[in-house]
């Protein structure tokens, strides 16, 4: 889906994305513990193969949702979110870090996360 966002249009979609978001992370730091777990004990309480391959695709979901909304997905660890954007004429994306509480960053297309700076 190529989407452009407004600033507003984008804030709009916080509450949602907060939501997957935290559901992203909580689930992330479980199946990284889960897969430790079964990697060097071989056994774990929390489940085996099943439920990391559930994890897996709960996290693969969340993903998608990002996506299906227009949202691009550039990290997972930590979550990094990127909404196509313009602002005074320029082509920018909208920055959402993991831990990030609100929508408050963008950066020049070509300049990437290094050229991330606050919205005005």
């Amino acid at each position: 889906m190529d989407r452009t966002f407004t600033v507003e249009e984008a804030r709009a979609l916080m509450p949602e994305l907060l939501e997957r978001a935290d559901a992203f992370v909580r689930m992330r730091g479980e199946l990284a513990e889960l897969a430790h777990e079964l990697r060097t004990g071989g056994t774990s309480e929390a489940g085996g193969l099943p439920e990391v391959k559930a994890y897996e695709a709960r996290l693969d979901e969340i993903l998608g949702w990002f996506e299906g909304q227009g949202i691009e997905v550039k990290g997972v660890a930590p979550l990094l979110l990127d909404f196509p954007s313009t602002l005074g004429g320029v082509p920018v994306r909208l920055c959402w870090l993991e831990g990030d509480r609100d929508l408050a960053w963008y950066h020049r297309d070509e300049l990437g996360f290094a050229g991330r700076r606050p919205l005005p």
